[in-house]
């Protein structure tokens, strides 16, 4: 049975620490669930308005309203977008008062969002190589 990213994620953020000594890293040479689940990852990451709530979150936590002012979209589409993230485990959410607070769930994700903007940029400041 192939495992979706929603599944592994959830219970790959309470993984416990290794004990064969390495520091829990990927394998030097990734294996199929490795090369499914990042295709699944980057997929969901590849929708415009999950990469820009992601990036909005890189800078800390926020509201939906914050959110949906932040990314120009319309706040139901906002919210399943946000749900999507939260049921993959990417992001968390905390109640203040009424109000769902949104943040991301680890510094991998914000690393990884931040090199897909970074290379986005270089590509668009770069003149096109010719190969």
């Amino acid at each position: 049975m192939r495992m979706s990213a929603r599944m592994h994620l959830s219970s790959a953020q309470d993984a416990q620490p290794r004990t064969d000594g390495t520091d829990g890293g990927h394998p030097r040479t990734p294996g199929e669930e490795q090369f499914a689940l990042a295709a699944e990852l980057l997929a969901l990451l590849g929708d415009r308005t999950r990469l820009a709530l992601l990036h909005v979150l890189s800078g800390g936590e926020a509201d939906v309203s914050t959110l949906t002012e932040a990314c120009g979209a319309a706040r139901p589409a906002v919210s399943q977008h946000l749900a999507r993230l939260r049921l993959a485990g990417l992001v968390d959410t905390r109640k203040e008062g009424r109000r769902v607070i949104y943040s991301l769930r680890d510094g991998h994700l914000r690393r990884v969002v931040d090199e897909a903007l970074s290379l986005a940029d270089h590509r668009l400041t770069d003149s096109p190589a010719h190969d």
